[in-house]
């Protein structure tokens, strides 16, 4: 499959039903406004901001106790004011929803079939524990963790946070206690929710011992609640831990006159965290405004949700997605949450919980979709898919090839959505639009609001030119602030330091005359050969389809006296040689892209080096490589195994195909 081909285009039924051309249709009645096409639509969005986000306001009936005195106080960035004067509380727009009754969502695990929680549950069990929240002292702008899985009760805990005004924040049990506490003791939190352990992939995994070890590193705690999940038998923690059982069901909880705590529109919400790969992870903080209005705008507009309808994300809750997931119960959608393998017990397991849930979307990563084709898995002979409209590719580049495979082995008649964007500002910045054709290995459009362009180096922007992912106006959902960062230095270094007054996040990033757009990979993992710049993600764009690689990770070591030497390390498929391999990745680098793209030599290793949230880890790795010592180039709480660092440092030790610069440790 050839980038660039059209796979799919949106017949007239589908634009007509689109919530982005009712949007339009409502933008003509209530503003006189109208746009002949997307990217006129988005061209207005990022012009006029303060006419864009505030019409989002009215759009979408934002419930506040004090409603704003303009839009876009101060336009600058970093720093813009937005909705002065606004009092609202994120949770109480969530449960606004609550009125209509019904499901609010579904959840499975690997030991659990399907279920539902509705509404009127949801929002019992939200105020009562918000009741017992405040009982035990938490305040508005308190810290409140969880060590929790992808469960409905995670969700009840983040939103009865939410609702006193405290400050939420996750990690997945999956992360060890370094990986905890890396996070959670930047916040010093007074409240913890916990579990003594989970399932995944068919087996048991205990987590009390760590638990014992993240308590102990976490003095500011006042209160543990506990969840016995994995046994519902287990003891809690220590003698003093509550129980998640006994808060909800305390007799004496009366939730019946509950209040929402209203906030200011940048009121502190939750605290997402870099991957911290190479050092402290960042913990960025988001405010209860600027999710509220992102979430539903790329919900609503870009997912094409409607209420009622059924929403898949294979995800953990150490992801920015599992804080998207639960946000789109306020569209009436119903999200449906899974703890568990992928792959457990059949490879095929989302396609049937896709089918059983009646999804009309299934969100997964690339890598996913390559696992199945490489497993000859074809879902439509399987399931009933018939009520799925649309899949997302987060994560990661999606290629022609992995998009053609969606249409051909999923459903001729769907859209396939590649998106990029991310933790720091919890949304995506180019991704799906439902009226849109869809272009192989093309993400399709810059998302409404978001002014979103390519800079060469000169700060100017560019099209069909490789250049550095830029966002050039305020959006409501950027860092309120990061933690522990009083005069925003930190925050200014990561974003700013580049182009003054222009947001860089950091990728390589090409737009083309349509509209559409390709991320090409982190810039600070850049190959440069030559003078030539080449982003990772045309690499492994073009070894995915090459059914003899697994997995690969490529860097580019500048040495001494000019030199360089650009690596690929491979994690070859089972019953492979090297031999095989190496050739015919040179030759399909070679003739889909450059002679520049082809490695100095491939080298095969036992595992990929992959952060929690399934990135590889490409700038730890060159670190290493050119002398760093491995404690300082990578953070091994923030990784998925790591035990694959052990090769790339055993390697670097041997010296035996390059010269390293001197010791950087």
């Amino acid at each position: 499959m050839q980038a660039g081909e059209i796979l799919w285009t949106p017949g007239a039924e589908r634009i007509e039903h689109a919530n982005v051309t009712a949007f339009c249709r409502w933008l003509q009645r209530e503003r006189g406004l109208s746009f002949g096409s997307y990217l006129e639509l988005w061209r207005w969005s990022v012009a006029d901001l303060e006419a864009f986000w505030g019409a989002l306001w009215d759009y979408f009936g934002v419930q506040a106790s004090s409603s704003y005195t303009r839009v876009l106080g101060r336009r600058a960035m970093p720093g813009a004011e937005w909705f002065p004067g606004a009092q609202l509380n994120y949770a109480r727009n969530v449960l606004r929803r609550e009125r209509a009754g019904g499901i609010a969502l579904l959840h499975a695990s690997e030991t659990r079939p399907l279920e539902a929680l509705t509404w009127p549950q949801l929002g019992d069990q939200v105020r009562i524990l918000a009741t017992q929240l405040r009982a035990l002292g938490v305040q508005p702008l308190d810290r409140v963790v969880a060590w929790m899985p992808n469960i409905p009760q995670t969700v009840v805990a983040m939103l009865a946070t939410t609702a006193i005004g405290a400050i939420w924040a996750c990690c997945s049990p999956d992360f060890g206690e370094r990986g905890v506490l890396d996070r959670f003791a930047q916040l010093s939190p007074k409240v913890l929710f916990c579990i003594d352990g989970y399932r995944y992939g068919g087996k048991a995994f205990d987590r009390r011992a760590e638990l014992g070890r993240i308590l102990a590193g976490l003095p500011s705690l006042r209160e543990v609640i506990h969840l016995p999940y994995l046994d519902p038998g287990a003891p809690p923690p220590r003698s003093e831990a509550l129980s998640w059982s006994k808060l909800l069901d305390h007799p004496t909880v009366d939730a019946g006159g509950f209040r929402f705590e209203e906030v200011p529109f940048e009121h502190p919400l939750w605290t997402l965290f870099s991957s911290g790969t190479t050092g402290l992870p960042k913990a960025i903080v988001h405010g209860h405004g600027g999710i509220l209005l992102e979430t539903q705008k790329n919900a609503i507009f870009h997912f094409d949700l409607h209420p009622g309808e059924r929403l898949l994300f294979f995800t953990t809750t150490g992801w920015m997605l599992w804080n998207f997931l639960a946000s789109t119960l306020a569209t009436g959608a119903i999200p449906v949450l899974y703890d568990g393998s992928p792959a457990h017990p059949f490879p095929d397991i989302l396609w049937k919980l896709a089918q059983d849930a009646d999804a009309t979307m299934l969100g997964a990563s690339p890598t996913y979709v390559e696992q199945m084709a490489r497993a000859g898995i074809v879902p439509r002979e399987r399931y009933d898919l018939s009520r799925l409209r649309s899949i997302s590719l987060a994560g990661s580049p999606a290629t022609p090839d992995c998009m053609a495979w969606v249409y051909s082995h999923v459903k001729k008649d769907l859209g396939v959505a590649n998106g990029s964007g991310g933790t720091d500002c919890c949304t995506g910045f180019v991704g799906g639009v439902p009226t849109l054709p869809v272009y192989a290995g093309e993400i399709q459009a810059p998302s409404l609001g978001v002014a979103v362009e390519a800079f060469n180096d000169r700060g100017e922007g560019v099209i069909d030119e490789v250049g550095e992912l830029v966002i050039t106006q305020p959006m409501p959902s950027m860092p309120v602030s990061f933690w522990n960062d009083p005069d925003g230095r930190r925050y200014r270094e990561s974003y700013f330091e580049e182009f003054p007054g222009v947001w860089r996040h950091g990728d390589f990033f090409r737009i083309n005359a349509r509209g559409g757009s390709f991320v090409l990979g982190r810039s600070d993992a850049t190959l440069n050969r030559y003078g030539v710049r080449i982003g990772t993600a045309e690499i492994y764009r073009a070894l995915a389809a090459l059914p003899e690689i697994e997995d690969s990770l490529i860097v580019n070591l500048d040495l001494p006296e000019g030199g360089f030497f650009m690596p690929l390390f491979v994690k070859l498929a089972p019953g492979v040689s090297l031999q095989a391999a190496a050739e015919k990745i040179r030759e399909t680098l070679r003739r889909e892209y450059t002679a520049r793209h082809v490695p100095d030599k491939i080298i095969p290793v036992p595992a990929i080096p992959m952060t929690l949230t399934g990135k590889k880890m490409e700038v730890p790795v060159r670190r290493i490589l050119l002398g760093m010592a491995p404690a300082k180039a990578a953070n091994a709480s923030a990784m998925a195994d790591p035990r694959a660092l052990d090769f790339f440092i055993e390697y670097a030790a041997s010296q035996q195909d390059f010269r390293l610069r001197e010791d950087r440790s």
